[in-house]
């Protein structure tokens, strides 16, 4: 028992330490997060600004301020708050005798770095998008992920505005992505992280981008726009799950982009019922209301 403790707390410890050390820079710059994200952000956000694909849309948008706080939240303060849980999953699987190498279906530590990279970025990015998909599939998961589709004005910061037990959904599916490539994580992994922010930041952003052919391969604001519809083509739960790549929604027949003007309405029917303020939002979803049949 002491053993899971310690465990559970130096993880928790280091997390926060090494937190604290990106604000102060002293980590490597390439993975520094903290202030990377920061730099993504501003620069998405300037790209808005000066190339606004809705015209008519604030610059500080309905919700700007939450879902900036969504940033942090999501992508650091629970992140730091649940990482001794993980590691104490972690340290109870290895005494099971269950670790990254048995999963493992090839292992890519003698490949060439940008061949890791590409198949760590496609298998990751896979992972999301099935995970996505069953978010919006099964009713009781849809329950937490309305949080993210309640934004009813679209900006890059709308990103990291999803409920906290997201995480809890989509860590163990990417964590078996990296197990099935023998628990390795490229040396260079920190640019897919990074690459992957960017990209989802520009798909929520004000700024109309599609990528001319490239659209069947990378996600882009027009097509993730209609992934928010308010109005859904008939029968469907949902459409354009594509986290970084769109290559999955075109292979998989999820793919929908009607028009490109940018006007529809956001949101889902029911939307009204979603509390406003962060405080209330956290305990969203863990309750029947009107709109959960």
């Amino acid at each position: 028992m002491d053993s899971y403790l310690e465990a559970f707390l130096n993880a928790f410890s280091s997390n926060v330490n090494w937190t604290w050390r990106s604000i102060l820079f002293d980590v490597p710059w390439y993975t520094n997060y903290f202030w990377g994200l920061i730099l993504i952000s501003l620069f998405i956000w300037g790209l808005e600004i000066l190339f606004p694909w809705r015209k008519q849309q604030a610059v500080f948008r309905k919700d700007f301020w939450l879902d900036g706080f969504y940033i942090f939240f999501n992508f650091f303060i629970f992140t730091i708050a649940i990482s001794g849980f993980y590691k104490l999953l972690e340290v109870l699987f290895n005494d099971l005798g269950i670790t990254a190498r048995s999963l493992s279906i090839v292992d890519i530590r003698l490949w060439p770095n940008w061949t890791q990279l590409i198949l760590f970025f496609v298998l990751l990015d896979f992972f999301q998008w099935f995970t996505h998909v069953l978010l919006h599939k099964y009713n009781f998961l849809w329950q937490f992920h309305k949080i993210h589709h309640s934004v009813k004005e679209m900006g890059f910061a709308a990103h990291f505005r999803y409920h906290w037990m997201e995480n809890i959904f989509y860590k163990p599916l990417k964590t078996l992505g990296v197990m099935l490539l023998g628990g390795f994580e490229p040396q260079q992994a920190f640019i897919v992280h990074f690459v992957a922010i960017a990209i989802g930041h520009l798909n929520h952003a004000n700024v109309k981008v599609s990528w001319g052919p490239l659209k069947y391969l990378f996600n882009n604001p027009v097509m993730h726009l209609y992934h928010h519809s308010y109005v859904l083509p008939k029968g469907k739960y949902g459409v354009n799950f594509g986290i970084s790549l769109s290559l999955w929604d075109y292979l998989f027949k999820t793919n929908y982009i009607p028009e490109d003007s940018g006007t529809i309405p956001l949101g889902f029917k029911g939307d009204e019922e979603i509390p406003k303020d962060f405080l209330h939002q956290l305990g969203y979803g863990f309750r029947k209301t009107k709109s959960s049949d």
